[in-house]
Parts: C-alpha cells; sequence; structure tokens
C-alpha cells in the first residue's frame, strides 16, 4: 500500500481543504510520509490543544487560511499551485452544532463546496494535467436512515434527519449534479464522494464527540457522560478513511470513468460497537473513570448506522486493517504518550502501513 501511494503521490501536487481539522491534521502527515507536495486550505485551528495546532509547523505550509465560503483565494490557488489532486474536507462537522447553526451548517458544507466546484469549472480548461482528480468528502450519515439494521449501499436513497446529516447529502446531489453537467469526461476532471463512518484517532478535541468528551472529562477527575449509550457506529481509526481516500485518487488516476462516482468507507459490517461499549473501552485503555449513560439530549441521532464497502474492496486494494478495539487502542496509545505529536502521528503511520505486509 505505501509503494502505491508512494509512486502516485511522490511530487504530486494536493489541494487539501480543512486541513486544520482532525482529520485534516492527520492527512497533512499521511502526504507528507507518501512524498506528496500539499497546499492547505482552511480557518484557523479552533483551540490551542488540537492536533493542527500541536503538529509541526512545517507540515501545514504553504497554507491559506480562509473561510471556504467566501473563497475569494480558491481561483488564484487553483492557477498558481495548480493541483494535480483536490481533497475537499472543509466542513461543519458536528451534528450538534448543525441544530444549533443549521445556517451555518448548510453554507459551510453546500455553498463552500458550490464554491470549490464553481472555481474548478472555471479553470478546468487550463488545466495542465489530466485527469485533475478530485475528492468530496461527505459522510456516512448522507442515507434515508429508516433504522431497519441493514448495510447502506451507495446506491441507497440519500435523506438526511439533522441539518448536518442533510447538508451532506445536499452536497452529494450538488457533486453528482456537477459531475454530470460540467465534468462528464472523468479524463480531465474526475470527481469522486466518499462516504466515511465515524472516526477516532490521537488528537481529536471536537466538542461532543465521544472520545474527546471522555478524554475532557478525564482530565477533569470525574466520568464522561453518555447521551446515546445504545447507538451503534461504524468506528475506524482515522488512518482507515484517509489511506482509503488516497487510495481512491490513486486507482481514479489511472481509471478515471471507473472512480467518477460515490464510495462507501467503513469498517467491516461485523465490527460493531455500541456508544457505551466503545466508551468503556477507551476508558479503560485511558485509565479514565467508566463513562456513565445520561440519555437527556433532545435532539434526534440515528440509533443504528453501518455501511456496506464491498465496492471499494472489489474495485481497489484498500481493506480496514485495524479491529475496533485496536482502533481504541491505537487511540489510547496515542493520547498517553508524551512526545510531540508530529511524532506519534508518523509513527502510527508508519505501525499501519506495516500492517498491509503481513
Amino acid at each position: 500500500m505505501r509503494d502505491l501511494l508512494t509512486t502516485t503521490f511522490s511530487g504530486q501536487r494536493v489541494l487539501l481543504t480543512g486541513h486544520t481539522g482532525f482529520k485534516g491534521a492527520w492527512l497533512l502527515h499521511l502526504l507528507h510520509s507518501v512524498q506528496a507536495h500539499s497546499y492547505g486550505y482552511a480557518l484557523p485551528p479552533e483551540q490551542e490543544d488540537e492536533l493542527s495546532a500541536t503538529m509541526d509547523p512545517h507540515l501545514r505550509q504553504p497554507e491559506t487560511l480562509e473561510d471556504i465560503r467566501s473563497g475569494t483565494s480558491l481561483s488564484a490557488i487553483l492557477r498558481e499551485f495548480q493541483p494535480q489532486f483536490i481533497i475537499h474536507m472543509a466542513a461543519q462537522s458536528l451534528v450538534r452544532r448543525s441544530y444549533q447553526n443549521p445556517a451555518l451548517t448548510f453554507e459551510v458544507n453546500v455553498s463552500g463546496t458550490l464554491r470549490l466546484l464553481e472555481a474548478i469549472r472555471q479553470h478546468a480548461s487550463a488545466l495542465t494535467s489530466h485527469p485533475l482528480v478530485v475528492l468530496i468528502v461527505t459522510t456516512d450519515k448522507v442515507y434515508e436512515n429508516l433504522e431497519k439494521g441493514i448495510p447502506f449501499r451507495e446506491s441507497d436513497p440519500l435523506g438526511g434527519h439533522d441539518p448536518y446529516s442533510a447538508s451532506k447529502a445536499a452536497c452529494e446531489l450538488l457533486c453528482a449534479s456537477y459531475r454530470r453537467s460540467f465534468f462528464p469526461d472523468p479524463s480531465v476532471v474526475c470527481l469522486l464522494t466518499a462516504r466515511a463512518g465515524n472516526v477516532i484517532g490521537g488528537g481529536d478535541r471536537a466538542p461532543d464527540r465521544l472520545i474527546p468528551d471522555i478524554i475532557r472529562a478525564w482530565q477533569k477527575g470525574h466520568a464522561a457522560r453518555l447521551r446515546y449509550p445504545q447507538a451503534t457506529r461504524p468506528w475506524q481509526h482515522v488512518l482507515e478513511p484517509l489511506v482509503a481516500y488516497l487510495t481512491l485518487l490513486a486507482m481514479a488516476r489511472q481509471n478515471p470513468s471507473t472512480f467518477a462516482r460515490p464510495w462507501n468507507i467503513g469498517p467491516y459490517p461485523d465490527q460493531k460497537l455500541s456508544v457505551l461499549e466503545a466508551a468503556q473501552l477507551f476508558a479503560a485503555a485511558l485509565g479514565a473513570p467508566q463513562p456513565l449513560s445520561d440519555p437527556s439530549s433532545t435532539f434526534h441521532e440515528a440509533v443504528y448506522l453501518s455501511l456496506n464497502i464491498d465496492d471499494i474492496c472489489r474495485y481497489t486494494l484498500w481493506r480496514p486493517q485495524l479491529t475496533m478495539q485496536e482502533a481504541i487502542e491505537w487511540t489510547a496509545r496515542w493520547e498517553t504518550d508524551p512526545r510531540p505529536a508530529t511524532e506519534k502521528c508518523m509513527e502510527q503511520i508508519q505501525q499501519y502501513f506495516n500492517l498491509w505486509k503481513s
């Protein structure tokens, strides 16, 4: 896997939006490990202790710190940087925040994506390398979830109960429209979307997420409280979808007509843990107090969520490498390791690639 990604991305120019987010910061480390030239575009980090604020500063350079909704620099960046790959991760990604500020959520997730697609459309004729491969990251929550307990396939109807999920479903429709209307030839612009599940990993400090909530409670000396203890999620270590993203981009460069479509990314369907089970395992690995159930939230969240990953396993070399318990153990090990953030990230990236040799 490392050979495939290094061969594809070494010396290549990759524009990454959302590089100051949790997944974006890990992806910068991963791109550096495969010798890509990255350019970051995002808002500044929200908190001083999150990964992008504590990683080696040179890994974030060059960068533009700007709101994707304004997008005033996007056209200039495309013209000057001439990316060969674009990964769009800039988003308002929190379900509870989407209830509190739905307008912001739709503006960032839909209008922000629209601004990027418009910049690509306007500069497609000036591209210096073909195809330009564009990956738009959405979510596993884009599906119309009727709680039937069946893993979703890429062909299932889109939906979205909460504003976050609906905004990402709208983003999928937007991408489908641009793919058909403006990028019909994938050998020029190959547009993919990726629907990934819930990720965990070292350095996440976002509010209202399970692992960061347990860490914050642990640091204050008390137990975390769980809003939806019986809900199940397709948990996976952050490196799983990030390597899948790069694998899809690499394969799309070779065969754009096959890959210009949506793709599910997640653990195997038999890997199931409830919020309570995942929280208990992580607290035990961290040495934190066991979490307490506190199902008092008035916001709706799906009880069951799982993805069918047959397509990505059929068409690419990518497979999930870590069980959910291993993903939790890797996260706890990162959090309890006193070394600098970048040193820990690069070590776990090497360990992850080593799994592909076994």
